[in-house]
């Protein structure tokens, strides 16, 4: 029942701010109800003060004795939802699929995949030496097992 109404509260939350979208919810034995988000221009404080709020606000705690942590997802989190990929353009990803881990800037990530680019250093086709050769890939986002920003210092 406790789950029923905080997913009812939060939905009710991420339509109002139409920015901001779930990544985890999860409520343990104990009633710790934790919720991760991110948003299409990233997460500020006061958008977890604003989720805590509508859900903390709404519930009854002489019905349910409950702790509540709204947090945004992780700068190391690895990315799970497609709009993710989309406020991430430009940026260094590790991407795992079944066959291969690649890492390359994110250039452009649509509906169904996203394109990365990356250089790499080949032998030359006729002579010695080698030569910088730019990559790209296509990967619809079902074939992508994991997928990680790389922060870079």
């Amino acid at each position: 029942m406790l789950k029923t109404k905080v997913l009812e509260l939060l939905e009710g939350a991420l339509t109002e701010r139409p920015d901001l979208f779930l990544i985890n919810f999860t409520i343990n034995g104990d009633n710790h109800i934790k919720v991760i988000i991110d948003g299409d221009n990233g997460v500020l404080v006061e958008d977890c003060i604003f989720v805590s709020r509508a859900i903390e606000h709404n519930l009854d705690r002489e019905e349910e004795d409950f702790s509540l942590e709204v947090m945004s997802a992780g700068a190391t989190a690895p990315l799970v939802h497609n709009r993710q990929y989309k406020k991430n353009e430009g940026r260094t990803l590790k991407v795992k699929t079944a066959s291969t881990e690649i890492e390359g800037e994110l250039t452009e990530a649509s509906d169904k995949q996203i394109t990365l680019n990356w250089k790499v250093r080949e032998p030359k086709p006729v002579g010695k030496g080698k030569v910088t050769v730019k990559k790209e890939m296509k990967i619809p986002y079902q074939d992508i097992i994991e997928a990680k920003v790389m922060i870079k210092f």
